[in-house]
């Protein structure tokens, strides 16, 4: 008995100069980062007859925060960055139809236009009561966001804006194919996009441009072309992919909103996105000069490997800005 308590006191001793070292936070502070982590509802209701899925956290009472998705992806985008504004804010994530969780209709009887989907994401936050809100707008999400902002120019707080477009210097040489189906919706013209919705071109949409391609992870992809292979959406893309054309004639009044609204805005640009290039963030300081402009080393789906950079810019900003 003796030798065995002997023995143990001599592990003890040993391990003493290892448990010593301050390895962890402090149990005080991991609690405290415990209680901090918000709870994220996944929801769905009915619009015209259409299932929308929509993210929800936060406080219900707080400032509303409209994240709006790009292409091909969904709500899944803001994954991470929810549970980050969430202690003080109300972050709302809709999938559009025809993206995520949300029905996807049949394009024979759901008019897939940006018209539409604007119509869509207004009724949800009617119905969510959000009747004021700054609005996180990426790719696809800046044409309904600035639709939105044309037909409620009063509800618009703010805007953080992440490879989104509202200027003919961000069409560059990417969407010469798409331009052409515009001018000419020919058969031959649409299938010529069919290479947009493979899984090449999701894979490429999330690696290329990007700083760190170790910090993007595979799920992104594979989630989204899963649903790119759902049966009948492929012609949900190209219908969308054919209708973008019908937001470049309403860039005018997108900017004449910047002008006269001046809504602070945060731009955080992935400056290697093929699709969104930087050419196309810039003409924004001609109608927001007191925009907050960062050009960041990343691609079109920037969050996945700068959310440790964007996330504090995008804090910082609401903060200053929306609940001064």
């Amino acid at each position: 008995m003796k030798k065995h308590l002997v023995s143990a006191i001599a592990l003890l001793v040993a391990a003493a100069p290892f448990a010593a070292e301050a390895r962890c936070l402090p149990e005080t502070a991991i609690t405290a980062s415990v209680r901090a982590i918000p709870v994220i509802d996944y929801k769905s209701t009915s619009i015209d007859g259409v299932n929308v899925f929509y993210r929800e956290a936060g406080p219900k009472d707080a400032p509303v925060i409209l994240l709006l998705h790009g292409f091909p992806t969904s709500s899944h985008m803001f994954r991470n960055l929810i549970p980050l504004l969430a202690d003080r804010y109300r972050v709302i994530a809709p999938d559009y139809p025809g993206y995520g969780q949300s029905d996807a209709p049949d394009h024979a009887r759901f008019q897939y236009t940006f018209a539409h989907l604007t119509d869509i994401v207004e009724k949800l936050t009617d119905k969510v009561g959000a009747d004021r809100y700054s609005m996180y707008v990426m790719d696809y999400g800046a044409p309904i966001g600035y639709r939105l902002a044309l037909k409620h120019p009063e509800r618009v707080e703010s805007l953080i804006v992440q490879n989104g477009n509202a200027y003919t210097e961000g069409l560059a040489a990417f969407w010469d194919p798409i331009k052409a189906y515009w001018a000419e919706k020919t058969p031959q013209r649409r299938e010529a996009l069919a290479g947009l919705v493979t899984l090449e071109t999701t894979k490429f949409q999330y690696t290329d441009g990007m700083g760190d391609v170790a910090r993007i992870s595979p799920d992104t992809w594979v989630v989204d072309q899963a649903l790119l292979d759902r049966p009948g959406n492929k012609d949900i893309q190209l219908d969308l992919l054919g209708d973008y054309g019908s937001n470049v004639p309403l860039y005018p009044d997108f900017q004449a909103f910047f002008r006269e609204r001046k809504p602070p805005t945060l731009i955080v640009w992935g400056k290697n996105d093929k699709i969104f290039p930087e050419s196309g963030a810039h003409p924004y300081l001609r109608d927001l000069p007191d925009a907050e402009m960062h050009i960041l080393d990343s691609g079109h789906f920037a969050l996945e490997d700068k959310l440790d950079v964007m996330a504090p810019l995008i804090r910082d900003f609401l903060d200053r800005k929306v609940c001064k």
